[in-house]
């Protein structure tokens, strides 16, 4: 079983435009929402493979009959603690002329010390039962920046891996709970760091530095660079493959949920990075938010070129 955990879900509302002006006005030719959000991206993504997959999280009254229908359709089982007031909203804008995405993010309601302490309740329980515990994306307001820490630290002994994909304070703190894996972006490893990683050796030097603190394996997506993974002992790099790319939004997240996969089923280093980058690349071929195509996915597996750096 893979657990992810959204802590602070997203109805994204795309907005399609014929050629974005910034400053000027802009005529929607087409609008969705969608439930969504990291945690929701990587439950749907597990189960779209076939797997036992299940999101828990904090959900809101107000558009949380969305994510509950996208959820059940994909047989994803789930578990929320529901709180008053509304999903927060991020708005994406697309522009059909570049196929370039503007993205404006609201921060989501407030939760207090009670509901927190729930949640921590909530994880242990399902971590319980659990291979992996996907703990992924923002925090809404009112939840400290070293939750995940706290999250990783009350399953230890469980028997649960733990996957972290966050950035800033979120993976600053929880890198210090030392979670299995970690899958940073390049934006968020040089972030990191401090400093531009523009070659395949830096990135792989950096990456290094994560598992002398204690991470076992260290994934760093690279967009159009591909993508890179160590775990101490060895070092393996994916170039991007050559592919019509439909769109972007979740490859991070089907990522993460290809790895977990393949660590699930107990695949070496180099499998479970195949599946990783096959997954990402499913999602990169695939129109909006519709559910990978496992066909697709599997003809990717063969595709994947994978480099030892």
């Amino acid at each position: 079983m893979i657990t992810s955990v959204s802590l602070n879900p997203s109805i994204d509302r795309v907005l399609t435009v014929e050629s974005f002006m910034p400053g000027g006005l802009n005529r929607v030719v087409a609008k969705s929402d969608v439930a969504a959000g990291k945690g929701v991206n990587v439950a749907l993504t597990v189960s779209g493979l076939g797997l036992d997959s299940e999101c828990i999280g904090f959900m809101y009254q107000d558009g949380g009959p969305l994510f509950e229908k996208r959820l059940m359709m994909n047989s994803t089982p789930y578990d929320f603690i529901w709180c008053g007031g509304s999903v927060r909203m991020n708005i994406k804008v697309f522009d059909r002329s570049t196929g370039v995405i503007t993205e404006l993010n609201e921060s989501g309601m407030n939760v207090d010390e009670a509901s927190l302490s729930k949640m921590v309740d909530m994880v242990v329980g399902h971590a319980e039962n659990s291979d992996y515990l996907i703990l992924s994306g923002s925090v809404p307001p009112g939840c400290p920046q070293d939750f995940y820490k706290t999250l990783i630290n009350a399953v230890e002994g469980l028997g649960c891996r733990c996957v972290l994909d966050a950035d800033g304070e979120r993976l600053k703190y929880g890198l210090e709970a030392r979670p299995f894996m970690i899958k940073p972006n390049r934006y968020e490893l040089e972030t990191m760091m401090g400093a531009r990683l523009e070659s395949i050796p830096a990135l792989k030097k950096a990456a290094l530095g994560f598992i002398d603190k204690g991470v076992e394996v260290v994934a760093v997506s690279l967009g159009a660079g591909g993508a890179l993974i160590t775990n101490g002992d060895e070092t393996l790099f994916a170039p991007r493959m050559n592919i019509e790319v439909k769109g972007t939004v979740g490859a991070g997240d089907a990522m993460v949920a290809g790895l977990a996969a393949g660590f699930m089923a107990e695949h070496d280093l180099e499998q479970a990075f195949r599946m990783g980058v096959a997954c990402a690349s499913t999602r990169c071929v695939t129109e909006g938010y519709r559910t990978i195509d496992k066909t697709v996915y599997k003809a990717f597996m063969e595709m994947v070129k994978i480099e030892r750096v």
